[in-house]
C-alpha cells in the first residue's frame, strides 16, 4: 500500500526537561500496510524511550502497544475481510472509502470522516476512480468476547505477501 510523502516531526526533552524537536525528517518507504509514522511497545507509553517508533518492527498491530500509519488505497483496492485484536481510529485524509462489515452492512466515508473500529470483521474498499489516503491508529486490545465465544483475529496479508 503506497503512502504520500510524509514529513514527521517528533518532540522530546533535553537534559533540563525543556521541550525540543528530537527529529524532523521525511519518512522512508512504506511497508506493505502503509507508511508507519510511529509505534509504541507499551501502553501506557514511556515518553522517555529513545527508540524511533517508525523503526520498530511491527505487523498490522503491536502487541501491548500502538501503531500509527498512513496509507493510500488505489482505485479498485479491496482488502481481505479481517479482524485485529485492536481498537482502531481510521481518519480519511483525502478521497472516498468504503467500509463493509461481515454482516454485509456498508458505509461510505469521505474526507474528514472518522471510523472507530472496535475489533470488528471488516473490509476497506476503494471503488472510485481516485486514490484515497487514510490514517490508522491501532491500539492493542483484548479479543472481543460475545458470551463464551472469543472472536479471534484473522491473518491480514495479500496473496503476494505469502
Amino acid at each position: 500500500m503506497p503512502a504520500p510523502d510524509i514529513r514527521r516531526v517528533v518532540t522530546g526533552h533535553d537534559s533540563e526537561g525543556l521541550a525540543v524537536i528530537a527529529s524532523d525528517r521525511l519518512l522512508d518507504e512504506p511497508s506493505k500496510f502503509g507508511r508507519v509514522i510511529w509505534t509504541t511497545d507499551t501502553s501506557p507509553v514511556d515518553n522517555t524511550d529513545p527508540t524511533d517508533g517508525a523503526e520498530r518492527k511491527v505487523g498490522v498491530t503491536a502487541k501491548g502497544g500502538t501503531v500509527f500509519r498512513i496509507g493510500e488505497l488505489e482505485p479498485g483496492h479491496r482488502s481481505p475481510m479481517h479482524r485485529t485484536n485492536s481498537m482502531d481510529y481510521a481518519i480519511v485524509l483525502g478521497g472516498e472509502l468504503g467500509l463493509e462489515l461481515d454482516s454485509g452492512e456498508q458505509t461510505r466515508l469521505k474526507t474528514g470522516d472518522v471510523v472507530v473500529q472496535r475489533g470488528t470483521n471488516h473490509i476497506w474498499f476503494n471503488d472510485t476512480d481516485e486514490p484515497v489516503v487514510v490514517a490508522w491508529i491501532l491500539i492493542d486490545a483484548e479479543p472481543v468476547k460475545i458470551g463464551d465465544r472469543v472472536l479471534e483475529p484473522t491473518p491480514l496479508h495479500r496473496p503476494s505477501d505469502s
